[in-house]
Protein backbone atom coordinates (compact mmCIF):
# COMPACT_ATOMS: atom_id res chain seq x y z
CA UNK A 1 0.00 0.00 0.00
CA UNK A 2 0.84 3.55 -0.42
CA UNK A 3 2.08 6.02 1.68
CA UNK A 4 -0.71 7.71 0.71
CA UNK A 5 -2.84 5.07 1.76
CA UNK A 6 -1.33 4.62 5.06
CA UNK A 7 -1.79 8.59 5.52
CA UNK A 8 -5.53 8.03 4.85
CA UNK A 9 -5.94 5.34 7.47
CA UNK A 10 -4.14 7.32 10.22
CA UNK A 11 -6.08 10.28 9.53
CA UNK A 12 -9.30 8.89 9.55
CA UNK A 13 -8.93 6.28 12.65
CA UNK A 14 -7.35 9.14 14.54
CA UNK A 15 -10.67 11.61 13.38
CA UNK A 16 -12.20 8.89 15.49
CA UNK A 17 -10.09 9.11 18.06
CA UNK A 18 -7.86 5.81 17.36
CA UNK A 19 -3.73 6.06 17.31
CA UNK A 20 -2.78 2.82 15.75
CA UNK A 21 0.13 0.82 16.39
CA UNK A 22 2.31 -0.21 13.82
CA UNK A 23 1.01 -4.09 13.98
CA UNK A 24 -2.95 -2.74 13.61
CA UNK A 25 -2.20 -0.17 10.85
CA UNK A 26 -0.56 -3.80 9.05
CA UNK A 27 -3.46 -5.61 9.81
CA UNK A 28 -5.84 -3.03 8.30
CA UNK A 29 -3.82 -2.15 5.28
CA UNK A 30 -3.99 -6.19 4.34
CA UNK A 31 -7.40 -6.00 4.66
CA UNK A 32 -8.43 -3.29 2.35
CA UNK A 33 -5.86 -4.87 -0.12
CA UNK A 34 -8.89 -7.16 -1.01
CA UNK A 35 -11.05 -4.18 -1.66
CA UNK A 36 -9.12 -2.26 -3.89
CA UNK A 37 -12.47 -0.22 -5.87
CA UNK A 38 -13.68 0.56 -2.24
CA UNK A 39 -11.35 1.65 0.33
CA UNK A 40 -12.74 3.71 2.06
CA UNK A 41 -16.12 2.45 2.59
CA UNK A 42 -14.10 -1.03 4.17
CA UNK A 43 -12.28 2.05 6.33
CA UNK A 44 -15.49 3.07 7.55
CA UNK A 45 -16.70 -0.47 8.21
CA UNK A 46 -13.71 -1.31 9.51
CA UNK A 47 -14.13 1.96 12.29
CA UNK A 48 -18.01 0.99 12.86
CA UNK A 49 -17.82 -2.43 13.69
CA UNK A 50 -14.38 -0.96 16.07
CA UNK A 51 -16.76 1.41 17.76
CA UNK A 52 -19.13 -2.01 18.80
CA UNK A 53 -16.01 -3.75 20.77
CA UNK A 54 -15.23 -3.01 24.51
CA UNK A 55 -12.01 -1.78 23.82
CA UNK A 56 -9.62 -0.94 26.81
CA UNK A 57 -7.32 1.86 25.41
CA UNK A 58 -7.66 4.49 22.69
CA UNK A 59 -4.89 2.85 21.39
CA UNK A 60 -5.65 -0.23 19.00
CA UNK A 61 -2.86 -2.83 18.76
CA UNK A 62 -3.25 -6.14 16.59
CA UNK A 63 -5.33 -8.00 18.74
CA UNK A 64 -8.93 -5.82 18.32
CA UNK A 65 -8.28 -5.54 14.89
CA UNK A 66 -7.65 -8.58 13.90
CA UNK A 67 -11.07 -9.83 15.75
CA UNK A 68 -12.76 -7.29 13.23
CA UNK A 69 -11.30 -8.26 10.00
CA UNK A 70 -11.73 -11.86 11.00
CA UNK A 71 -15.57 -11.08 11.66
CA UNK A 72 -15.95 -9.07 8.90
CA UNK A 73 -14.05 -11.28 6.01
CA UNK A 74 -16.26 -14.52 7.33
CA UNK A 75 -19.77 -12.27 6.83
CA UNK A 76 -18.22 -11.68 3.20
CA UNK A 77 -17.51 -14.84 3.03
CA UNK A 78 -21.06 -15.87 3.66
CA UNK A 79 -22.24 -13.49 1.21
CA UNK A 80 -20.18 -14.44 -1.59
CA UNK A 81 -20.85 -17.84 -1.45
CA UNK A 82 -24.28 -18.82 -3.54
CA UNK A 83 -26.11 -20.63 -0.79
CA UNK A 84 -27.84 -23.02 -4.29
CA UNK A 85 -24.60 -24.77 -4.72
CA UNK A 86 -24.82 -28.32 -4.00
CA UNK A 87 -21.73 -28.24 -2.04
CA UNK A 88 -21.38 -27.37 1.62
CA UNK A 89 -19.68 -24.44 0.77
CA UNK A 90 -22.63 -21.85 1.12
CA UNK A 91 -23.85 -24.10 4.47
CA UNK A 92 -20.59 -23.82 5.89
CA UNK A 93 -19.51 -20.36 5.46
CA UNK A 94 -23.40 -19.73 6.60
CA UNK A 95 -22.68 -21.70 9.60
CA UNK A 96 -21.24 -20.22 12.84
CA UNK A 97 -21.28 -22.69 16.06
CA UNK A 98 -20.79 -21.02 19.33
CA UNK A 99 -20.04 -23.13 22.58
CA UNK A 100 -21.37 -21.35 25.98
CA UNK A 101 -17.69 -20.12 27.02
CA UNK A 102 -18.25 -17.80 23.99
CA UNK A 103 -21.36 -16.17 24.75
CA UNK A 104 -21.27 -12.68 25.69
CA UNK A 105 -21.99 -11.76 29.20
CA UNK A 106 -23.89 -8.36 29.71
CA UNK A 107 -25.20 -7.03 32.79
CA UNK A 108 -28.48 -4.12 32.94
CA UNK A 109 -27.44 -0.46 34.40
CA UNK A 110 -31.00 0.48 35.44
CA UNK A 111 -29.53 4.13 36.18
CA UNK A 112 -28.22 4.70 32.84
CA UNK A 113 -30.61 1.80 31.11
CA UNK A 114 -27.77 0.31 29.29
CA UNK A 115 -26.27 -3.01 28.70
CA UNK A 116 -22.84 -3.18 29.67
CA UNK A 117 -20.81 -6.09 28.35
CA UNK A 118 -18.61 -7.60 31.05
CA UNK A 119 -15.14 -8.10 29.82
CA UNK A 120 -13.05 -9.18 32.87
CA UNK A 121 -11.94 -13.38 32.79
CA UNK A 122 -14.93 -15.28 34.45
CA UNK A 123 -13.44 -17.89 37.31
CA UNK A 124 -15.47 -21.34 37.43
CA UNK A 125 -15.82 -21.12 41.17
CA UNK A 126 -17.43 -18.09 42.16
CA UNK A 127 -17.64 -16.31 45.71
CA UNK A 128 -20.96 -15.51 47.76
CA UNK A 129 -21.87 -12.71 45.96
CA UNK A 130 -21.75 -14.51 42.40
CA UNK A 131 -25.11 -16.10 43.03
CA UNK A 132 -26.45 -12.95 44.91
CA UNK A 133 -25.41 -11.50 41.58
CA UNK A 134 -27.43 -14.17 39.07
CA UNK A 135 -30.38 -13.59 40.60
CA UNK A 136 -30.30 -9.53 40.25
CA UNK A 137 -29.30 -10.00 36.58
CA UNK A 138 -32.19 -12.24 36.10
CA UNK A 139 -34.78 -9.73 37.51
CA UNK A 140 -32.93 -6.25 35.95
CA UNK A 141 -33.16 -8.54 32.05
CA UNK A 142 -36.78 -8.89 32.81
CA UNK A 143 -37.37 -5.67 34.82
CA UNK A 144 -36.22 -3.43 31.89
CA UNK A 145 -38.20 -5.83 29.07
CA UNK A 146 -41.54 -4.69 30.90
CA UNK A 147 -40.57 -1.27 31.66
CA UNK A 148 -41.57 -1.17 27.66
CA UNK A 149 -45.37 -2.84 27.99
CA UNK A 150 -47.69 -0.41 27.73
CA UNK A 151 -49.75 -2.08 30.43
CA UNK A 152 -47.04 -1.65 33.07
CA UNK A 153 -45.85 2.01 32.01
CA UNK A 154 -47.27 4.58 34.26
CA UNK A 155 -50.09 6.73 32.73
CA UNK A 156 -49.38 9.96 31.22
CA UNK A 157 -51.69 12.77 32.57
CA UNK A 158 -52.78 10.11 35.24
CA UNK A 159 -55.01 8.47 32.24
CA UNK A 160 -56.15 4.97 32.50
CA UNK A 161 -54.04 2.86 29.88
CA UNK A 162 -56.22 0.46 29.48
CA UNK A 163 -59.09 -1.68 30.83
CA UNK A 164 -57.75 -2.55 33.75
CA UNK A 165 -56.18 0.86 34.56
CA UNK A 166 -52.83 1.34 35.77
CA UNK A 167 -50.97 -1.70 36.09
CA UNK A 168 -47.48 0.63 37.25
CA UNK A 169 -44.84 -1.63 39.77
CA UNK A 170 -45.34 -1.19 43.11
CA UNK A 171 -41.46 -2.08 44.52
CA UNK A 172 -42.31 -4.49 47.50
CA UNK A 173 -40.85 -2.08 50.07
CA UNK A 174 -43.78 0.09 49.28
CA UNK A 175 -46.06 -2.20 50.11
CA UNK A 176 -45.60 -1.79 53.85
CA UNK A 177 -48.95 0.57 55.45
CA UNK A 178 -50.43 0.79 52.09
CA UNK A 179 -54.14 -0.26 51.36
CA UNK A 180 -55.63 -0.95 47.83
CA UNK A 181 -54.55 -3.58 45.19
CA UNK A 182 -51.18 -3.09 44.23
CA UNK A 183 -48.82 -4.68 41.21
CA UNK A 184 -45.94 -6.09 42.01
CA UNK A 185 -43.19 -8.04 40.49
CA UNK A 186 -41.00 -10.38 42.58
CA UNK A 187 -38.91 -13.59 42.46
CA UNK A 188 -40.73 -16.82 44.16
CA UNK A 189 -38.48 -18.24 46.67
CA UNK A 190 -39.06 -20.23 50.22
CA UNK A 191 -36.73 -18.34 52.85
CA UNK A 192 -38.71 -20.40 55.33
CA UNK A 193 -39.85 -24.11 55.29
CA UNK A 194 -43.30 -24.59 53.74
CA UNK A 195 -43.53 -20.17 53.59
CA UNK A 196 -43.14 -19.04 50.06
CA UNK A 197 -42.29 -15.19 49.37
CA UNK A 198 -41.75 -12.69 46.99
CA UNK A 199 -38.95 -10.63 46.13
CA UNK A 200 -37.51 -7.98 44.25
CA UNK A 201 -34.62 -5.75 44.82
CA UNK A 202 -35.84 -4.23 47.45
CA UNK A 203 -37.29 -6.61 49.83
CA UNK A 204 -39.32 -9.72 50.12
CA UNK A 205 -43.07 -10.16 51.32
CA UNK A 206 -44.74 -13.91 52.23
CA UNK A 207 -47.30 -14.11 50.16
CA UNK A 208 -50.76 -16.14 49.96
CA UNK A 209 -50.70 -19.00 46.83
CA UNK A 210 -54.19 -19.70 46.55
CA UNK A 211 -57.25 -18.58 45.07
CA UNK A 212 -56.37 -16.71 42.16
CA UNK A 213 -55.62 -16.70 38.71
CA UNK A 214 -52.76 -17.61 36.67
CA UNK A 215 -51.46 -17.68 33.31
CA UNK A 216 -50.03 -20.33 31.43
CA UNK A 217 -46.89 -21.91 32.78
CA UNK A 218 -45.15 -23.74 35.02
CA UNK A 219 -44.48 -21.56 38.20
CA UNK A 220 -41.59 -23.01 40.76
CA UNK A 221 -39.15 -21.58 42.77
CA UNK A 222 -36.97 -19.22 41.13
CA UNK A 223 -39.42 -18.16 38.57
CA UNK A 224 -39.82 -14.24 38.11
CA UNK A 225 -43.84 -13.52 38.16
CA UNK A 226 -46.40 -10.14 38.14
CA UNK A 227 -48.77 -10.65 40.91
CA UNK A 228 -52.01 -8.49 41.42
CA UNK A 229 -53.14 -7.91 45.23
CA UNK A 230 -53.20 -6.39 48.13
CA UNK A 231 -51.60 -6.57 52.34
CA UNK A 232 -53.81 -7.92 55.22
CA UNK A 233 -53.25 -6.45 58.18
CA UNK A 234 -51.29 -9.50 59.26
CA UNK A 235 -48.64 -8.15 56.07
CA UNK A 236 -49.06 -11.13 54.21
CA UNK A 237 -49.54 -10.55 50.23
CA UNK A 238 -53.07 -11.71 49.29
CA UNK A 239 -52.47 -12.31 45.51
CA UNK A 240 -55.62 -12.48 43.42
CA UNK A 241 -54.10 -12.61 39.75
CA UNK A 242 -50.46 -14.20 38.89
CA UNK A 243 -48.36 -14.39 35.51
CA UNK A 244 -45.38 -14.18 33.90
CA UNK A 245 -44.03 -10.71 32.79
CA UNK A 246 -44.80 -10.02 28.73
CA UNK A 247 -42.80 -11.11 26.20
CA UNK A 248 -41.17 -8.82 24.33
CA UNK A 249 -41.14 -8.68 20.44
CA UNK A 250 -37.70 -9.96 19.09
CA UNK A 251 -37.33 -7.16 16.60
CA UNK A 252 -38.30 -4.44 19.24
CA UNK A 253 -35.94 -5.66 21.32
CA UNK A 254 -33.17 -5.79 18.38
CA UNK A 255 -34.01 -2.19 17.57
CA UNK A 256 -33.89 -1.31 21.60
CA UNK A 257 -30.23 -1.96 21.77
CA UNK A 258 -29.24 -2.15 18.62
CA UNK A 259 -25.38 -2.91 17.88
CA UNK A 260 -25.77 -5.07 20.51
CA UNK A 261 -24.21 -9.01 20.22
CA UNK A 262 -26.07 -10.47 22.86
CA UNK A 263 -26.33 -13.60 21.03
CA UNK A 264 -22.29 -14.41 20.49
CA UNK A 265 -20.45 -14.75 16.95
CA UNK A 266 -20.25 -11.36 15.98
CA UNK A 267 -22.81 -8.63 14.84
CA UNK A 268 -22.93 -7.52 11.62
CA UNK A 269 -23.84 -4.03 9.74
CA UNK A 270 -27.46 -3.63 8.67
CA UNK A 271 -26.05 -3.73 4.67
CA UNK A 272 -24.64 -7.16 5.42
CA UNK A 273 -28.05 -8.10 7.51
CA UNK A 274 -29.85 -7.24 4.58
CA UNK A 275 -27.94 -9.23 1.93
CA UNK A 276 -27.50 -12.42 4.16
CA UNK A 277 -30.98 -11.96 4.74
CA UNK A 278 -31.97 -12.07 0.81
CA UNK A 279 -29.19 -15.44 0.92
CA UNK A 280 -31.25 -16.62 3.08
CA UNK A 281 -34.37 -16.21 1.59
CA UNK A 282 -33.37 -18.62 -1.49
CA UNK A 283 -31.22 -21.38 1.05
CA UNK A 284 -34.47 -23.71 0.06
CA UNK A 285 -32.36 -26.82 -0.03
CA UNK A 286 -30.52 -26.43 3.69
CA UNK A 287 -31.80 -28.46 6.05
CA UNK A 288 -30.64 -29.57 9.48
CA UNK A 289 -31.25 -33.64 10.87
CA UNK A 290 -31.78 -33.24 14.76
CA UNK A 291 -31.55 -35.89 17.32
CA UNK A 292 -31.46 -36.56 20.93
CA UNK A 293 -30.56 -38.94 23.59
CA UNK A 294 -28.49 -40.98 20.54
CA UNK A 295 -27.26 -43.82 22.85
CA UNK A 296 -23.89 -45.65 20.69
CA UNK A 297 -23.78 -48.36 23.06
CA UNK A 298 -26.94 -49.67 22.45
CA UNK A 299 -27.25 -51.98 18.97
CA UNK A 300 -30.50 -50.93 17.93
CA UNK A 301 -30.05 -47.62 18.03
CA UNK A 302 -26.89 -47.79 15.93
CA UNK A 303 -28.77 -49.75 13.53
CA UNK A 304 -31.24 -47.23 13.17
CA UNK A 305 -29.39 -44.46 12.69
CA UNK A 306 -27.38 -46.47 9.84
CA UNK A 307 -31.01 -46.34 8.18
CA UNK A 308 -31.47 -42.84 8.40
CA UNK A 309 -27.74 -42.29 7.26
CA UNK A 310 -28.26 -44.12 4.56
CA UNK A 311 -31.10 -42.58 3.00
CA UNK A 312 -29.75 -39.06 3.24
CA UNK A 313 -26.61 -40.14 1.89
CA UNK A 314 -29.05 -41.34 -1.43
CA UNK A 315 -30.84 -38.03 -1.38
CA UNK A 316 -30.07 -35.45 -4.28
CA UNK A 317 -29.58 -32.61 -1.67
CA UNK A 318 -27.65 -33.59 1.53
CA UNK A 319 -28.21 -32.17 4.62
CA UNK A 320 -26.08 -29.34 5.84
CA UNK A 321 -25.82 -30.45 8.88
CA UNK A 322 -26.42 -33.18 11.61
CA UNK A 323 -27.12 -32.16 15.04
CA UNK A 324 -26.54 -35.25 17.15
CA UNK A 325 -27.22 -34.10 21.13
CA UNK A 326 -26.82 -36.38 24.30
CA UNK A 327 -26.57 -38.53 26.14
CA UNK A 328 -24.56 -40.83 24.45
CA UNK A 329 -24.35 -43.64 26.98
CA UNK A 330 -27.37 -45.74 28.17
CA UNK A 331 -26.06 -45.27 31.49
CA UNK A 332 -25.65 -42.51 33.23
CA UNK A 333 -21.58 -41.35 33.24
CA UNK A 334 -21.28 -40.18 36.76
CA UNK A 335 -18.53 -40.87 39.58
CA UNK A 336 -19.23 -44.90 39.22
CA UNK A 337 -18.46 -44.93 35.72
CA UNK A 338 -15.38 -46.61 34.55
CA UNK A 339 -15.90 -47.44 30.86
CA UNK A 340 -14.51 -44.84 29.38
CA UNK A 341 -12.31 -46.53 26.97
CA UNK A 342 -15.67 -48.38 25.91
CA UNK A 343 -17.26 -44.84 25.42
CA UNK A 344 -14.23 -43.98 23.02
CA UNK A 345 -14.22 -46.85 21.19
CA UNK A 346 -18.29 -46.30 20.70
CA UNK A 347 -17.53 -42.60 19.25
CA UNK A 348 -14.82 -44.18 16.80
CA UNK A 349 -17.12 -46.70 15.46
CA UNK A 350 -19.99 -44.09 14.84
CA UNK A 351 -17.36 -41.91 13.22
CA UNK A 352 -16.47 -45.35 10.84
CA UNK A 353 -20.55 -45.12 10.50
CA UNK A 354 -20.48 -41.56 9.32
CA UNK A 355 -17.39 -42.10 6.81
CA UNK A 356 -19.05 -45.03 5.02
CA UNK A 357 -21.56 -42.69 3.59
CA UNK A 358 -19.13 -40.62 1.41
CA UNK A 359 -21.75 -37.92 0.39
CA UNK A 360 -22.61 -37.18 4.26
CA UNK A 361 -19.12 -36.78 5.26
CA UNK A 362 -18.01 -34.68 2.31
CA UNK A 363 -20.80 -32.24 2.10
CA UNK A 364 -22.79 -32.06 5.50
CA UNK A 365 -21.10 -31.00 8.79
CA UNK A 366 -21.69 -32.90 12.14
CA UNK A 367 -22.09 -30.83 15.73
CA UNK A 368 -22.20 -33.19 18.71
CA UNK A 369 -23.91 -31.54 21.99
CA UNK A 370 -23.41 -33.59 25.52
CA UNK A 371 -26.23 -34.37 27.68
CA UNK A 372 -26.80 -33.73 31.15
CA UNK A 373 -25.49 -37.45 32.03
CA UNK A 374 -22.22 -37.76 29.74
CA UNK A 375 -18.88 -37.21 30.29
CA UNK A 376 -17.63 -33.62 31.12
CA UNK A 377 -15.30 -31.67 33.09
CA UNK A 378 -17.99 -29.40 34.66
CA UNK A 379 -21.42 -30.05 36.05
CA UNK A 380 -24.80 -30.72 33.69
CA UNK A 381 -24.17 -27.24 31.89
CA UNK A 382 -21.53 -25.81 29.74
CA UNK A 383 -19.49 -28.97 29.59
CA UNK A 384 -17.83 -30.07 26.43
CA UNK A 385 -17.00 -33.98 25.34
CA UNK A 386 -13.24 -34.62 26.53
CA UNK A 387 -11.09 -35.38 23.71
CA UNK A 388 -9.85 -38.48 24.83
CA UNK A 389 -13.32 -39.37 23.98
CA UNK A 390 -13.53 -38.18 20.72
CA UNK A 391 -10.60 -37.88 18.98
CA UNK A 392 -11.35 -41.45 17.24
CA UNK A 393 -14.39 -40.08 15.86
CA UNK A 394 -12.67 -37.38 14.64
CA UNK A 395 -9.86 -38.66 12.56
CA UNK A 396 -12.83 -40.37 10.36
CA UNK A 397 -14.77 -36.88 10.27
CA UNK A 398 -11.89 -34.11 10.22
CA UNK A 399 -15.61 -31.60 9.86
CA UNK A 400 -17.09 -33.02 13.59
CA UNK A 401 -17.45 -30.34 15.81
CA UNK A 402 -17.96 -30.71 19.70
CA UNK A 403 -19.66 -28.49 21.38
CA UNK A 404 -21.00 -27.68 24.61
CA UNK A 405 -24.72 -27.94 26.31
CA UNK A 406 -26.12 -24.97 25.69
CA UNK A 407 -25.01 -24.58 22.35
CA UNK A 408 -25.74 -21.77 20.24
CA UNK A 409 -25.90 -21.40 15.99
CA UNK A 410 -26.41 -18.28 13.65
CA UNK A 411 -27.06 -19.67 10.24
CA UNK A 412 -27.58 -16.64 7.93
CA UNK A 413 -29.37 -14.73 10.11
CA UNK A 414 -31.40 -17.06 12.10
CA UNK A 415 -30.35 -17.60 15.82
CA UNK A 416 -31.09 -21.07 17.26
CA UNK A 417 -30.38 -22.65 20.78
CA UNK A 418 -29.96 -26.31 21.20
CA UNK A 419 -30.43 -27.30 25.36
CA UNK A 420 -30.45 -30.92 26.19
CA UNK A 421 -31.91 -31.24 29.83
CA UNK A 422 -35.28 -33.38 30.81
CA UNK A 423 -36.68 -30.07 31.62
CA UNK A 424 -40.41 -31.27 31.14
CA UNK A 425 -40.12 -33.86 34.02
CA UNK A 426 -37.94 -31.26 36.39
CA UNK A 427 -40.55 -28.53 35.74
CA UNK A 428 -43.44 -30.27 36.41
CA UNK A 429 -41.80 -31.81 39.75
CA UNK A 430 -41.14 -27.98 40.97
CA UNK A 431 -44.49 -26.43 40.16
CA UNK A 432 -45.80 -25.52 43.21
CA UNK A 433 -49.55 -25.47 41.73
CA UNK A 434 -50.82 -27.39 38.87
CA UNK A 435 -50.66 -25.07 35.93
CA UNK A 436 -53.66 -23.44 34.29
CA UNK A 437 -55.68 -24.79 31.38
CA UNK A 438 -57.58 -22.10 30.25
CA UNK A 439 -55.27 -21.29 27.26
CA UNK A 440 -53.71 -24.77 26.74
CA UNK A 441 -53.45 -28.37 28.80
CA UNK A 442 -50.60 -29.68 27.03
CA UNK A 443 -47.46 -29.57 29.21
CA UNK A 444 -45.15 -29.15 26.40
CA UNK A 445 -46.59 -25.81 25.72
CA UNK A 446 -46.21 -24.79 29.39
CA UNK A 447 -42.62 -25.61 29.49
CA UNK A 448 -41.89 -23.24 26.38
CA UNK A 449 -44.23 -20.54 27.77
CA UNK A 450 -42.05 -20.73 30.92
CA UNK A 451 -38.81 -20.80 29.19
CA UNK A 452 -39.25 -17.65 27.04
CA UNK A 453 -41.25 -15.83 29.42
CA UNK A 454 -38.37 -16.32 31.83
CA UNK A 455 -35.62 -15.44 29.00
CA UNK A 456 -33.91 -18.43 30.60
CA UNK A 457 -33.09 -22.06 29.89
CA UNK A 458 -33.60 -23.71 32.98
CA UNK A 459 -35.54 -21.32 35.62
CA UNK A 460 -35.58 -24.28 38.55
CA UNK A 461 -34.20 -24.30 42.00
CA UNK A 462 -30.70 -24.17 42.54
CA UNK A 463 -31.49 -26.87 44.75
CA UNK A 464 -33.26 -29.07 41.71
CA UNK A 465 -31.03 -28.29 39.11
CA UNK A 466 -27.00 -26.31 40.42
CA UNK A 467 -25.40 -24.14 37.76
CA UNK A 468 -22.76 -22.68 37.81
CA UNK A 469 -22.87 -19.26 39.28
CA UNK A 470 -21.04 -16.95 37.10
CA UNK A 471 -21.97 -18.87 34.05
CA UNK A 472 -25.95 -18.30 34.78
CA UNK A 473 -25.79 -15.83 31.22
CA UNK A 474 -25.02 -18.96 29.25
CA UNK A 475 -28.10 -20.18 30.25
CA UNK A 476 -30.10 -16.34 29.24
CA UNK A 477 -32.24 -16.07 25.83
CA UNK A 478 -32.74 -12.43 25.68
CA UNK A 479 -33.72 -11.40 22.48
CA UNK A 480 -35.64 -14.45 21.67
CA UNK A 481 -33.76 -16.72 19.15
CA UNK A 482 -35.82 -17.91 16.52
CA UNK A 483 -35.58 -21.30 17.39
CA UNK A 484 -35.53 -23.29 20.14
CA UNK A 485 -34.38 -27.03 20.20
CA UNK A 486 -35.33 -28.79 23.04
CA UNK A 487 -33.55 -31.99 23.94
CA UNK A 488 -35.72 -33.74 26.17
CA UNK A 489 -36.80 -37.23 26.73
CA UNK A 490 -40.85 -36.47 26.78
CA UNK A 491 -42.59 -36.73 23.36
CA UNK A 492 -41.74 -35.42 20.62
CA UNK A 493 -43.27 -32.22 20.08
CA UNK A 494 -42.78 -28.89 18.04
CA UNK A 495 -44.87 -25.52 19.15
CA UNK A 496 -44.69 -22.03 18.01
CA UNK A 497 -44.88 -19.31 20.85
CA UNK A 498 -45.37 -15.83 19.39
CA UNK A 499 -43.46 -16.28 16.61
CA UNK A 500 -40.67 -18.40 18.25
CA UNK A 501 -39.91 -22.43 17.00
CA UNK A 502 -39.92 -24.98 19.86
CA UNK A 503 -39.16 -27.97 19.44
CA UNK A 504 -38.43 -31.04 21.13
CA UNK A 505 -36.85 -33.81 18.68
CA UNK A 506 -38.09 -36.98 21.32
CA UNK A 507 -35.33 -39.47 22.69
CA UNK A 508 -34.25 -41.57 19.75
CA UNK A 509 -32.73 -44.56 21.66
CA UNK A 510 -36.49 -44.54 23.04
CA UNK A 511 -39.11 -43.67 20.73
CA UNK A 512 -36.40 -43.57 17.56
CA UNK A 513 -37.75 -40.02 16.77
CA UNK A 514 -36.17 -37.29 15.08
CA UNK A 515 -36.49 -33.86 13.44
CA UNK A 516 -35.63 -32.68 9.90
CA UNK A 517 -35.68 -28.89 10.78
CA UNK A 518 -35.31 -26.15 7.51
CA UNK A 519 -34.15 -22.83 9.27
CA UNK A 520 -34.52 -20.78 6.71
CA UNK A 521 -38.36 -21.03 6.70
CA UNK A 522 -38.47 -22.56 10.22
CA UNK A 523 -40.43 -25.88 8.81
CA UNK A 524 -40.38 -28.55 11.67
CA UNK A 525 -40.97 -31.83 9.86
CA UNK A 526 -41.52 -34.49 13.14
CA UNK A 527 -40.02 -37.99 11.64
CA UNK A 528 -39.28 -41.20 13.05
CA UNK A 529 -37.41 -44.49 11.45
Amino acid sequence: MSSAMRNKVQRKFKMRGYTLKIEALSEILGFLSRFPEAEDEAIELLLDELHHLSLKSSILDKEPVHKVVSLLLEAEAAVEESPMSSGCGSSASALRIIDAFDFPKFRYDPVKKLFHKYTGKLPIHGDASAKATLYRDRFLMLSQRLSRDPHFSKPVFDSDISDYGSCQISPIQSLVGQTGKRWVMGLISQLEDGHFYLEDLTAAVEFLNMNYRITTGFFAENTIVLAEGEMLLDGIFQVKTCGFPPLEDREKSVTMFAGIDFFGGGSLTKEETIRLAELERGAVNDMFIILSDVWLDDEETMGKLETILSGYENESVVPSLFVFMGNFCSHPCNLSFNSYSTIRLQFGKLGKLIAAHQRLKEHSRFLFIPGPDDIGDFSNYFQMLPKYITEELQSHIPNAVFSSNPCRIKFYTQEIVFFCEDMLYRMRRSCLMPPSTEETSDPFEHLVATITHQSHLCPLPLSVQPIIWNFDHCLHIYPTPHTIVLGDRSEQKAFKYTGITCFNPGSFSNDFTFVAYRPCSQEVELSAV
